[in-house]
């Protein structure tokens, strides 16, 4: 038999001709010979990390391992015939049981059955991929206990890696230590025809810099590491040395994800209308309703391989934790990204996109204008999936358009973009759903088309800043300011202590609109769900009003309740038809999971970033001073809040100073 396989778990196709061994595999003995543990990095494992050879792979975990205090082994290494290591797999060093032992005094058992790990293979770009990773112990760990561990044995202090300029030629290249890759499987190689002088540059795999803007880009990154220990960036080298693809945030970035992280828009308005600046900006919304930036990135190209990589910087620039909802353009490229990377994320088109073409591609047919109003009205009055597909049907036979590209592609692609199909995913208000509604750019006031990489660079802080001091205006006034209720409403006057002023100007449009709810009746009873039909009258088409159904759903026992026009999940708080029906059944207050903490104004929001992964080395200058920047940045995030609580900083801070002068020992 020539063939060896051991493997206890399917490996892929590929595995034909491989044999496992499980251990160690002198791993450990080789990191210790070749030393090249001597670093950290705080990031943990996100499945789509590539790394440049298996050693790269051990390295990574075992610096992440010494961390957060556990120790790291080789559980499994499958090989091909050829003696090619192809896959394989890392492990807690408690994974699993030892071999029962028939000594008179065999040792304790110390394994625990572990499930931590992480699972790489080598892909065809010859680069190892983190296929799946598991970080949850069963056991407690403590960062202060990883020095007693084998594998760790070898590492040294961490160290910071320093961005690095090629100055010597003028624009296309930057230098760097490379730390975690991420990558798409194909690499975007540099292969362009280079001619008779050898210098002719293939722009489709690298950012078209000019003279200056790598400079541009050293200052700028240097600049924010210095203020920003937390600052985060990823950048994509071609194979020769030329920036392709390029992704930043900094650590209040990084923090406003964490409180709000369930939608985010993808804009890529820059690099489909070819400005100088190809910008794609990671979007959410705060809780105020104001836009907020979660990451920043350039690229080379508009492509599968660029957008990949760039999702899979920003993946794990997030530790991991992709959003619910995503809202791009209706480029395929990017829904084929986006289906990669994202898998379990409800991908949604940006409806204002959509309609905003209309007139691009069906300006020039006599028709034009009854063909917007059937398709706005197919789009934006379906309360129902069997409405809109009748509406759609009846609009493209009465016009002759069955047969148009463009429908038939956006018809493919409906349940992405048309409000009724997408009342179960909560979209926080980021989506589109009303005609009159249109999607701003973050960066809308600082960037135009012809705005170069260095003036957009040095505008980058002013646009931060800009709506920083918007939200903290915002939360002065939804703090301190007593806000003016319209209505004696209880629905209003509960909202009212919790939300911000901005949602409750939002909700209060629904609590007026409950006056034109002129009936509500019930419909029917199935269990202990009953059926209402609430009748609203609404303008439309000018100044002529209609009446439409609304039926809503509504089980008092456990106070749940859902209106078919699925304004809940599309702005976050309830719609008049909702109000209307509970207010006829007497409950006077809004049930709390109706109530989101999204959109509260009581809710300490410091946007100090905390990686909470590691120990502080003392002797080590670098965890000193991060050490030191967090704390003091804690102290500035609660002295801004008031002018007493600003005198009392900057009391204390003074004092500090002055016993730090007073030490002469430097151990002290």
């Amino acid at each position: 038999m020539d063939e060896v396989s051991l493997n206890t778990e399917p490996a892929g196709q590929d595995d034909a001709d491989e044999f496992e061994i499980e251990g160690d595999c002198a791993m450990t003995d080789f990191i210790s010979q070749t030393g090249i543990i001597q670093g950290e990095n705080p990031l943990p494992p996100v499945v789509g990390m590539e790394f440049d050879s298996y050693e790269d792979v051990y390295y990574f975990y075992n610096c992440y391992a010494k961390q957060q205090g556990f120790g790291v082994r080789v559980s499994n290494t499958w090989y091909r015939k050829s003696k090619e290591r192809y896959r394989g797999k890392l492990s807690c060093s408690s994974a699993g049981f030892k071999k029962k032992s028939e000594a008179n005094r065999p040792r304790p058992e110390t394994r625990t059955g572990c499930p931590a790990m992480i699972k790489f293979r080598l892909m065809d770009s010859n680069r190892w991929r983190v296929i799946e990773i598991e970080l949850e112990h069963n056991h407690l760990i403590s960062p202060a206990s990883g020095k007693f561990y084998k594998s760790h044995k070898a590492i040294g202090v961490g160290t910071k890696r320093a961005l690095q300029m090629d100055t010597s030629e003028d624009v296309q290249k930057i230098r760097l230590f490379r730390t975690v890759i991420v990558d798409s499987e194909g690499n975007g190689s540099m292969d362009g025809d280079e001619g008779e002088s050898g210098n002719r540059v293939d722009y489709s795999s690298q950012l078209k810099l000019k003279e200056g803007d790598a400079q541009a880009v050293q200052n700028h990154f240097s600049r924010l590491q210095l203020m920003d220990p937390n600052f985060f960036y990823v950048v994509d080298l071609n194979e020769k040395g030329c920036l392709r693809n390029l992704f930043w945030a900094d650590a209040k970035t990084r923090v406003a994800y964490s409180y709000f992280n369930d939608v985010v828009s993808i804009d890529t308005k820059c690099v489909e209308n070819k400005f100088e600046v190809p910008l794609v900006s990671f979007i959410g919304v705060n809780h105020h309703g104001q836009s907020v930036l979660l990451g920043c990135g350039l690229i080379a190209s508009e492509t599968v391989e660029s957008f990949t990589w760039l999702f899979r910087a920003w993946l794990t620039c997030i530790m991991g934790r992709p959003p619910q909802a995503i809202i791009t353009s209706q480029c395929r490229t990017l829904q084929t990204a986006i289906s990669d990377v994202f898998p379990r994320a409800s991908h949604c088109l940006c409806l204002s996109h959509i309609m905003q073409k209309v007139p691009e591609i069906f300006g020039g047919l006599f028709e034009y204008e009854s063909i917007k109003e059937s398709l706005s009205r197919a789009v934006y009055h379906s309360l129902r999936v069997e409405e809109f597909e009748a509406a759609w049907e009846d609009m493209v036979q009465h016009h002759g358009i069955r047969d148009h590209n463009w429908l038939q592609a956006l018809y493919e692609d409906r349940k992405r973009w048309v409000p009724v199909y997408l009342k179960d995913i909560f979209l926080a208000g980021m989506f589109p759903a009303q005609p009159s509604e249109v999607v701003s750019s973050f960066f809308e006031e600082f960037l135009d088309r012809d705005t170069p990489l260095k003036e957009f660079l040095d505008k980058y802080d002013q646009a931060l800043q800009t709506h920083h001091h918007l939200e903290a205006l915002a939360d002065l006034d939804s703090r301190n300011s007593s806000y003016t209720l319209e209505s004696r409403c209880y629905f209003e006057l509960q909202l009212s202590k919790l939300y911000t002023n901005d949602i409750l100007r939002k909700f209060e449009k629904e609590v007026e609109g409950m006056y034109s709810c002129f009936s509500t009746s019930q419909l029917n009873a199935d269990g202990p769900v009953i059926t209402y039909v609430v009748k609203e009258q609404t303008e439309s088409d000018g100044n002529r009003r209609e009446t439409r159904d609304y039926e809503v759903l509504y089980n008092p026992s456990e106070m749940e309740i859902l209106c078919f026009c699925g304004m809940f999940n599309l702005r976050g708080y309830l719609c008049r038809h909702a109000l209307s029906v509970l207010n006829q059944n007497g409950v006077e207050e809004i049930p709390a999971q109706y109530v989101l903490s999204r959109w509260r104004k009581d809710i300490e929001r410091n946007y100090i970033f905390d990686h909470s992964c590691s120990g502080i080395d003392i002797n080590n200058p670098v965890h000193r001073y991060d050490h030191l920047y967090k704390c003091i940045v804690q102290v500035v995030e609660e002295g801004r809040k008031s002018e007493g609580r600003c005198k009392v900083a900057l009391g204390a801070l003074d004092e500090i100073l002055k016993k730090l002068c007073l030490r002469e020992d430097p151990a002290l």
